[in-house]
């Protein structure tokens, strides 16, 4: 049985220019005890997808369940077995941290919770807070809370929608290291990030999205042994040849120009020089997430032109 399983799902918005297909006959499966990476970019559907599994919107179309429960059908049981942290801050600003976290039992209907509270509040650095408001933390602490709600009913199945976006890199080595251990325990773990090295470092397979299609879906290390090129990079405060524009990828000073062998590189380094481009700190490197996914998304775009 697969721990979350999208069969045909399909999600239409009716507009004033017309329907807007935010979703087209999404297939997945994603296994239990797998630590799976849904990407894409700004508006591919993850978040609808999500809000589809949590029970928030409804599919046109298609079936969506958790470990044989319908999120429909059987949304209690459904529900009970998905622990979601949303991209959202969102909280209640009249209780302290050890309150909300009871409160959140009480939804699931658990009682006497404290030793897993206890537990959770060490793991995400929140124990010294406990009895801190809501309203006196700050960004990075509420995130840490809602990570916490997610997980005070022992979900087995969670759901992390960016987690990680505008916090901390202490938050984000404490989050890690808490889910990691989570899932080496069995839990199954849906990730969306725009953190690519993230998805690299933790996820053993992922699907991206785009347009409300998966375009990929295959283990990690399968997608990067698939991407047989090497990247040149470096450094430069000069304008590159026009013919490498197409090519490049430029990050403020940093280049980034993808090569398939040795004599391309050498080839590529000739054309700077003719070009009068100075380059630094020149590397060559192993192509990443982040290189397969920019090919991934530029191969769509030419596909659909």
């Amino acid at each position: 049985m697969s721990a979350v399983s999208f069969q045909s799902v399909s999600k239409t918005y009716s507009t004033p220019k017309g329907d807007f297909h935010a979703l087209q006959q999404v297939s997945l499966e994603i296994e239990q005890g797998e630590f799976f990476g849904l990407l894409g970019p700004n508006g591919a559907g993850k978040t609808t997808l999500i809000s589809i599994l949590a029970g928030l919107t409804r599919a046109s179309s298609g079936r969506v369940s958790v470990l044989g429960h319908d999120v429909q059908g059987d949304f209690a049981a459904a529900r009970q077995r998905l622990g979601i942290v949303p991209q959202e801050l969102v909280f209640d600003p009249f209780f302290n941290v050890r309150e909300t976290l009871r409160l959140q039992s009480g939804y699931f209907g658990i009682r006497n919770n404290d030793a897993w509270i206890d537990e959770l509040l060490e793991s995400l650095g929140l124990a010294d807070k406990a009895k801190a408001n809501m309203r006196e933390l700050s960004g990075g602490m509420k995130r840490r809370v809602m990570v916490a709600q997610a997980l005070v009913h022992k979900p087995p199945v969670i759901v992390l929608d960016e987690p990680t976006a505008g916090v901390d890199v202490e938050l984000r080595q404490t989050l890690w290291h808490f889910i990691s251990r989570l899932n080496k325990q069995g839990h199954t773990v849906l990730l969306t990030t725009h953190y690519l090295e993230e998805a690299e470092a933790l996820c053993s397979r992922v699907a991206m999205l785009k347009r409300g299609q998966i375009v990929t879906l295959a283990r990690m290390d399968e997608l990067l042994k698939s991407a047989s090129s090497t990247v040149l990079q470096f450094k430069t405060d000069d304008a590159l040849p026009a013919e490498l524009h197409g090519r490049a990828r430029v990050t403020g000073r940093i280049v980034q120009i993808p090569a398939q062998d040795a004599s391309d590189v050498e080839l590529l380094l000739a054309t700077l020089r003719q070009g009068g481009v100075r380059p630094q700190e020149v590397e060559i490197r192993r192509a990443d997430l982040e290189d397969v996914f920019i090919h991934v998304m530029q191969q769509q775009k030419e596909n659909v032109q």
